[in-house]
């Protein structure tokens, strides 16, 4: 039986509105719960902003959001990285409206204030009308705390937040894992896109730890694949698995032999990357740079998810920006080596052109679904979204963590788990 819910007084505690295996479907639709996601989830938490290869020199900037407010990552003359609020202490308009750049300060186009790369207010024009009125020393860029952990950048609003590396836990080991894909050298972006689709940020959270949908979803792409590489995304019934790593942070492991692309540099030379070791061979790279490029190429054999707004996704990041209840902005980051050698760097963006470009197969077929799953969350007076899938077939990982089979629903329930707690009475006193 339907168990009912008044919405009215659940969004004083939203917290009532995840269960152990289900999640209400006003989570998806709700103004006032999304609200105070901002508040407690965004505004709390450590938000990834950038990848330190972004703003790799001095003068360079990143705009981005935590949350809805638009943030700048730059790095000064002295090569040190800040995050700083995109508002002017003026009028209060952004100073920034560039996505990438360098620059050696920022103006604002109002009314001319300008401030520097760490934020100090440096000019005011007519500046002898504010003689006994203002002292710039005390009108810096708003800055956000914020540090890093192999290249990326996360920032908070929140003072009091545990350390960044306390936050990432069990995800740490991850990440270094994911890390290893650049083939050597140091991982570098090497371009991004945008854009939006008419639902709920979570939403786009549960799909990068689903493999339950790939199959299904993305019949298409497996069918524009090899014989030997469609095997190997053939998963469903191998020895994947998704496992929660706490604070929110889930790792779905697809295909196992490629967790560490530093292993196996002997195995056979996959038929489709062929071409790309005669291209390696005939720059003049030894056999052993050949196989760990190669190896390294087509990206690790698992999705992490980093709550509340990062995926490293086999072989790119995804990051969401919630725009508003029922619209979310998704930001699609192709990586490869800094330095690394052409054909390679070259092989990682036709890689990711065929599945998450513009123009690939991912990314129209998932948010299609995302979309029908949006509209779906109005249908009926009340409804419960199930993700409870494998929840009676959990068993500790290596690590010692809660872990399920590739295609259960573990990495939902631990986003859920971790979203309930901000969102409880006690996170918000």
């Amino acid at each position: 039986m339907t168990q009912l819910i008044d919405i009215e007084n659940v969004t004083a505690d939203p917290g009532r509105l995840v269960e152990e295996g289900r999640v209400h479907k006003s989570l998806y639709s709700d103004p006032e719960i999304f609200a105070q996601e901002l508040d407690r989830i965004f505004n709390q938490t450590w938000v990834w902003v950038a990848h330190e290869s972004e703003v790799a020199e001095a003068g360079a900037y990143k705009t981005a959001f935590v949350g809805r407010q638009p943030v700048i990552v730059s790095r000064d003359r002295k090569k040190n990285i800040h995050v700083l609020l995109n508002r002017c202490r003026h009028r209060g308009a952004t100073v920034c409206e560039g996505k990438r750049g360098k620059t050696r300060a920022f103006t604002c186009p109002y009314h001319g204030w300008g401030y520097s790369l760490d934020g100090e207010l440096r000019a005011i024009p007519k500046a002898e009308e504010y003689e006994g009125v203002i002292d710039k020393q005390e009108l810096p860029l708003e800055r956000l705390r914020h540090d890093s952990y192999q290249g990326m950048i996360f920032a908070t609003f929140n003072e009091e937040a545990e350390p960044l590396e306390t936050f990432l836990g069990g995800a740490k080991k991850w990440i270094d894992l994911f890390m290893k894909q650049s083939g050597g050298y140091p991982l570098q972006v090497l371009g991004d896109h945008r854009f939006r689709f008419p639902g709920n940020w979570k939403i786009q959270l549960e799909n990068t730890t689903d493999a339950y949908h790939f199959p299904i979803v993305h019949k298409s792409f497996i069918s524009s694949l090899d014989d030997q590489t469609s095997e190997v995304f053939d998963f469903l019934d191998g020895e994947g698995f998704v496992e929660d790593l706490g604070n929110g942070h889930s790792v779905m492991v697809m295909i196992p032999e490629l967790v560490d692309l530093e292993a196996n540099l002997d195995d056979p030379i996959p038929e489709r990357f062929a071409e790309l070791a005669e291209a390696l061979r005939a720059e003049g790279h030894d056999e052993a740079e050949v196989r760990r490029l190669v190896r390294a190429v087509g990206g690790t054999g698992f999705n992490l998810n980093l709550f509340p707004n990062v995926a490293c996704s086999m072989a790119f990041f995804r990051v969401l920006t919630p725009i508003s209840v029922d619209e979310t902005e998704i930001h699609h980051v192709a990586i490869g080596g800094a330095g690394a050698p052409a054909p390679f760097n070259q092989t990682r963006m036709r890689l990711h052109e065929h599945f998450q470009g513009p123009m690939g197969f991912g990314t129209p077929d998932d948010a299609e679904g995302w979309e029908r799953v949006q509209k779906g969350s109005l249908a009926g007076p009340d409804g419960w979204i199930l993700v409870n899938r494998g929840l009676r077939r959990m068993a500790p990982s290596a690590d010692g963590n809660p872990a399920g089979a590739v295609c259960s629903e573990t990495g939902m329930r631990a986003a859920y788990q971790m979203w309930k707690r901000l969102m409880s009475d006690e996170a918000g006193e």
